[in-house]
Order: structure tokens, then sequence, then C-alpha cells
């Protein structure tokens, strides 16, 4: 398998992934078909369109590849009619956030790479395109974004496209050192869910 190809791979299971995500947030909240297709196909492709718009990537790819939208919508309309086999929804919603969460970490900063920018610049994409899905998914279905709360979840991003920049710097950005990246986001992210880890806030302070 090619890195162009491992790529679009990776990127097409972050878009079903986070299809699934976003859709099942919205089936918890009771919207109806389009709803729930609508909010998967914007936690789905959000995330990649701010990372094309970025890189100077015109159309997007999620406009010029019918296969995003598509894998999107057949993703989020699956989850509206099997989501009463789907158990405890809230739990699913978070486990498949982590994985889209890890996949567009990776795809984001290579792609970002692959077209020069430098390597904190790539960093910053990275981040930004894993998050931005959950983000428009978080604020359709009238929830607080995850990525303002305490927890960790940019930071477990930027680490992870961190990892991913060093491994390109140093030569390793083959399929397996990248699989690891996406797995060690995949798993800081759960951890941090189960031990409760969440970033400092401001103490109380005196009221003015």
């Amino acid at each position: 398998m090619t890195t162009s190809t491992a790529l679009l791979f990776a990127d097409l299971t972050g878009v079903a992934v986070f299809a699934a995500s976003g859709a099942s947030a919205a089936v918890a909240k009771r919207l109806d078909l389009f709803g729930v297709v609508f909010v998967g196909v914007v936690a789905a492709l959000g995330g990649g369109i701010f990372r094309d718009l970025v890189i100077d990537e015109v159309p997007p790819l999620a406009f010029a590849d019918w296969r995003y939208a598509v894998t999107a919508a057949v993703t989020a309309a699956a989850v509206f009619r099997f989501h009463p086999q789907l158990a405890r929804l809230r739990t699913t919603v978070l486990v498949l956030d982590a994985a889209g969460l890890a996949l567009f970490t990776v795809t984001g900063t290579l792609k970002a790479l692959d077209v020069h920018v430098p390597a904190v610049g790539a960093c910053m994409i990275g981040m930004l395109t894993a998050i931005g899905g959950g983000l428009g998914r978080d604020l359709l279905t009238g929830e607080i974004p995850v990525v303002l709360r305490r927890e960790i979840y940019a930071v477990a991003a930027l680490a992870g496209s961190i990892v991913v920049a060093l491994l390109s710097t140093y030569g390793h950005a083959t399929t397996a050192p990248l699989t690891a990246a996406a797995i060690f986001v995949f798993a800081l992210r759960l951890i941090s869910l189960r031990r409760r880890w969440s970033a400092p806030v401001p103490g109380r302070g005196v009221q003015m």
C-alpha cells in the first residue's frame, strides 16, 4: 500500500467514525433522519474542510471527491437505522470521537507537512483538523464543545501531531509508526476520560 493510498484510507475511516459519532450524538438528542445525517456530515467533514482551506487545497476534498460526502452520509444514515442496537450511546459517541480525533490528527498533520507547511504550523493544522468535527457536532446538538471543557481533548490531538511531525522529520512517516501515533492519541483520550484527567482551570478569586 502506497503512502497516498494509506492516507486516503485513514482519511475516509476518520470521516466514517466522526460521522458515526455525530450521528450518535444527534440520535441521543432525538433529531429526525435529516438532522441525524446533517450533524453526522458536519462532524465528519468540518475538520477536513478547514484543513484543505488552510493549506490552499481548493475545492476541499469534501466537495471534490464524492467518496467523502457519501461515506459520511451513508454512515450517519446507518447509525440512524440501527441505533436501537447501539447500546449506551454516550459511550459509543466517546469511543468513536476518540477514534476520529486520532485519525484526523495524523492525516491533518501529514497533509500539512506534504505541502511544506513548517512543523509548528503543521501541528496546529493537525490539531484543528482533529477537533473541528467534534466542535461542529457539539454546537449543533446544543452541547458545550468538548474542546472548551476541562477534558484532555485538544491537548491529545496536539501531542499526537507533534509525534507525527517528529516521525516525518526523522524519516519514519510510514504506515506502522503513523498507526502507532494514531493509537497513542486514541489511548490518551480514552485513558484521560477514564481517569478523569483535566486541564487546569482558574481558581475561585475575589468576585468583582
